[in-house]
């Protein structure tokens, strides 16, 4: 029988159809994430997430000290978070990401709080609160996965600015030659990395949220953006979308 009688009974669902989704998604997110309630304009999205980031450690502290939990658990979790929110700070005062250089209202900052930046610390408070212990083996493999996920995002933000800077264009090599969003995929693996370690069903869950209402919603503009030049195919044919493409 012939691939075309095997496919003859799956639904046919066009580029068209799938990018008319994405685009309204976009759009709703957007108003969600940049025009809540309406009213000036006022607050600037980088100092939100800064704010939430940076203080994840002074977060973890004080839950530590809250619930006299300094076990190995709760401070590999300290750890690992509360470095990933001074690394990032560190990335905005050397390489800042200026799609998150915007003005915003105070609806708008209040959805980033609430929709995701606040649902991440479910994570710290869900390990040291319940007395999570993990395994050595479970904490050094989290370690491990949240060291490649931050090399990996730190890396390819910092020569997606700098190349940048210097010529508008695809970026082919280095990070980006085996996979088109390794930013996005290291930030996955390094808050995989905290799931892991929390153990809780419901930080998945948070992270899912995250990852299919955000992270594939802008890889997907970001693709079609680019799409207009003329190597993309290329380059598709050499690279993997979110996994990387070895062989």
């Amino acid at each position: 029988m012939s691939d075309k009688s095997n496919n003859s009974h799956q639904p046919n669902i066009s580029k068209k159809e799938v990018s008319w989704v994405v685009k309204q998604w976009s759009r709703f997110s957007s108003y969600l994430s940049n025009d809540f309630l309406g009213g000036p304009k006022c607050i600037k999205l980088s100092h939100v997430i800064n704010l939430q980031k940076g203080g994840t450690l002074l977060l973890c502290i004080g839950l530590m000290w809250n619930f006299d939990n300094v076990t190995p658990t709760a401070i590999t979790y300290t750890a690992l978070h509360g470095s990933y929110g001074l690394c990032w700070l560190l990335k905005e005062v050397v390489f800042p990401d200026p799609k998150w250089d915007v003005k915003i209202t105070v609806g708008a900052a209040l959805n980033a709080v609430l929709l995701v930046l606040g649902p991440y610390w479910f994570m710290p408070y869900h390990t040291i609160a319940n007395r999570v212990e993990q395994s050595p083996l479970v904490l050094c493999t989290a370690t491990i996965a949240y060291v490649i996920g931050l090399f990996l995002m730190i890396g390819s933000d910092c020569q997606k600015y700098f190349v940048l800077r210097e010529r508008k264009g695809l970026i082919t090599n280095g990070f980006f030659r085996r996979v088109r969003h390794p930013n996005y995929l290291g930030e996955m693996m390094l808050y995989g990395s905290f799931a892991v370690v929390s153990g809780s069903p419901i930080s998945w869950g948070v992270l899912l949220w995250v990852w299919i209402g955000v992270f594939l919603p802008n890889m997907l503009n970001k693709e079609a953006s680019m799409s207009r030049y003329p190597q993309w195919a290329a380059y598709c044919k050499q690279s993997g979308f979110l996994i990387p493409k070895f062989f």
